[in-house]
């Protein structure tokens, strides 16, 4: 790899990675010797960016770009110009789509270049008096250019404005300001780059009166009865994703409409991308009925007069609210407006905001350039058998429910691992987080077995995500024991657990599922118990735990009744034996230690007896395993017609009358 390439990567890196400088696919760099032109391709983000990530063209036939004449309509020009680059390329094979903004890249007259969209930077370039403060703070070493629609269009402007400064001045600008857009940096290396870039800042920072404020506000738990509502009325054919952020930047602006109307326009095009033109404003906050209410009003006339739904919401004394269709592309919307909302808090020092006008935001969002960077953005994530679903695994720090919570993460689910385990539920998050798609896993401790944790677990689901498709009652414990063994005691906390907190998770788990099914009528959630062969059959000397299982089948038959008319299937799942799970093989507690010690097994002398009496009750003489139990969760998922059933998984050990 060249030296220069390592370099601009590394800057690239460096900016990219600064929410202060670029969010999401915002931004990008270049580098170019006398025969190539590197410049970061479309779709790729400069935080992560690696040589692959950059474009190779050829500069002599981006010269016959820059000298051709191009059809006067923008559609058909940009189609025109999006061929000649790719055609430009030095390696084509590899697919990648060069920025619209290479041509800009190569005219400019240093090898490095850097164009990043700073929040400080465009509260100058997003406010009012724009172009006589930039000449007032910076004279007339660089260049300013008037907002001029992307693309083409911008790089004849930047062309003409450009020779012109050449002339009067004989020499290139460094730095190039443009109006509700950002900024270019260029130089002969990355270090001179870096001194222009912590210069501006230091000046532009000289002339904030009162910072921004992003002190985080709790998020009040009235808005487990409006998120669910807002993320289904925005779920078309698959689950969308809703996240909240509550700080004192937005309490600013929510406060009235005179506020609101501050950051009710886009600044820049990245903003339309990421958040659309405009966001919806609730001020009937204070009744979850009433918010709810003014939302589905100001939704059908948002989507009557613009064509399409919102993505963002701003809620008074609540925050404001990101929907997309999946937790990555909401972070990145909430980002990108809160950064809006910046740029308008810090133009007041500039003689205030200065938006888009209605024929700019509209050639943006019709733009085939943007939309393209608006999909890429957001991924492939529909691929996923429960892409987008927000599912909560009781339980699930370790055994069948980690398996089960890695198996929903690798299809695609946003999953909530509530377990006591506070260590092991940290572990597996970020193991699951490492390698998720676009989705996310958090963990929420919890005890199923108490009803103020159960109901705390599912207010910050909601926080969390927005709603919940699919809770899965997986936490138990067991003790196995004959009657003369077994406590009081005991019992009554293996009841508690098994039986009880099945209930209480039912309990809590429909009432956000009842109010997303009264909002979007046909749309099916799941609830769903991992219940054992001992719900089957009964089991020796294991009573507490079978009496337990067999009550949860018995819930989950009842609750199918009630909750069926508000499209909740419930069903449970029968498992087999997971002997490789700590539950059997724990070498402390395990049911093969305990049933060792119990004289459960006549003649066992050790655990290898124990266990292989237990294989050999198994018809597919194995345990079962995290991939069976999940066929029968998909499938339970998946169809629509079956409610109140138990699904044997047992290797044929048990079977159904």
């Amino acid at each position: 790899m060249k030296t220069a390439i390592q370099q601009l990567i590394e800057i690239s890196r460096f900016y990219g990675s600064n929410k202060d400088f670029v969010i999401a696919g915002g931004g990008n760099t270049s580098y170019k010797d006398e025969k190539y032109t590197w410049v970061k391709a479309s779709g790729t983000t400069l935080a992560d960016i690696s040589e692959n990530g950059f474009a190779v063209l050829e500069r002599e036939k981006l010269k016959d770009i820059a000298g051709k004449q191009y059809s006067q309509s923008s559609d058909e020009r940009e189609n025109q110009i999006k061929t000649d680059l790719f055609r430009a390329c030095a390696y084509p094979e590899k697919g990648l789509r060069p920025s619209v903004e290479t041509s800009l890249h190569d005219m400019i007259g240093y090898e490095f270049v850097v164009h990043t969209h700073p929040t400080l930077v465009n509260a100058l370039m997003c406010s009012m008096n724009a172009a006589k403060l930039t000449l007032e703070l910076f004279g007339d070493d660089v260049l300013f250019v008037p907002y001029t629609d992307p693309g083409y269009v911008l790089f004849k402007r930047i062309e003409k404005d450009l020779a012109a400064y050449r002339l009067k001045n004989q020499s290139e600008p460094n730095v190039i300001f443009l109006q509700n857009h950002g900024i270019f940096v260029a130089a002969s290396s990355v270090e001179k780059i870096r001194s222009i870039y912590d210069k501006i800042m230091t000046t532009l920072q000289s002339k904030i009166v009162k910072p921004v404020n992003l002190t985080s506000i709790p998020i009040d738990n009235k808005i487990t009865s409006i998120l669910p509502a807002i993320r289904m009325m925005l779920t078309d054919d698959s689950p969308k994703t809703a996240i909240i952020r509550h700080n004192e930047l937005v309490k600013h602006f929510y406060a009235g409409n005179e506020y609101f109307n501050k950051i009710s326009l886009p600044f820049s095009p990245d903003i339309i991308v990421y958040c659309k033109a405009r966001a919806i404003f609730i001020e009937k906050t204070t009744n979850p009925v009433d918010a709810v209410s003014e939302f589905k009003q100001k939704l059908d006339e948002y989507k009557k007069t613009f064509g399409y739904p919102p993505k963002i919401i701003v809620l008074k004394d609540l925050g404001f609210v990101a929907v997309e269709d999946n937790f990555q592309s909401a972070e990145i919307a909430l980002d990108v407006f809160e950064d809006l909302m910046k740029i308008s808090f810090l133009s007041d020092n500039f003689g205030g905001p200065k938006f888009l006008n209605e024929t700019e935001i509209s050639f943006i969002d019709k733009w085939e350039v943007e939309n393209y960077r608006r999909q890429i953005s957001k991924g492939i994530v529909t691929d996923g058998r429960v892409a987008n679903k927000v599912i909560i695994v009781t339980g699930g720090a370790q055994g069948f429910g980690a398996g089960i919570a890695e198996a929903l993460m690798n299809q695609k689910a946003n999953v909530v691992i509530a377990d006591l385990n506070d260590a092991k539920g940290a572990e597996i998050v970020s193991e699951l987080n490492a390698k998720a798609d676009k989705n996310r896993a958090v963990f929420i401790k919890a005890d199923v077995s108490n009803a103020q944790s159960v109901q705390n677990l599912i207010t910050e689901t909601v926080k969390i995500f927005g709603g919940i498709d699919v809770f899965i009652s997986n936490a138990g414990i067991l003790r196995a024991g004959g009657l003369d063994e077994m406590s009081p005691e005991m019992f009554e906390l293996m009841t508690k657990v098994n039986y009880s907190g099945y209930f209480l998770c039912t309990k809590y788990a429909s009432e956000i599922m009842k109010l997303q099914a009264k909002h979007k009528p046909g749309y099916f959630t799941d609830i769903i118990q991992i219940n054992s062969k001992s719900g089957l059959k009964g089991s020796n000397k294991n009573f507490a735990y079978a009496g337990g299982k067999f009550g949860g089948i018995g819930l989950t038959q009842s609750f199918a009744l009630e909750l069926m008319p508000y499209k909740i299937k419930v069903n449970a799942v029968c498992p087999g034996n997971f002997f490789d799970g700590p539950l059997w093989s724990d070498p402390e507690n395990g049911l093969f230690v305990q049933y060792l010690k119990a004289g459960k097994v006549s003649g066992a002398k050790t655990i290898d007896d124990v266990k292989l009496f237990y294989e050999k009750q198994v018809p597919a003489h194995r345990g079962c395993e995290v991939t069976d139990v999940m066929r029968a969760i998909y499938y339970i998922i998946e169809q629509e017609y079956e409610t109140g059933q138990a699904v044997p998984v047992t290797g044929g050990q048990e079977m159904l009358n």
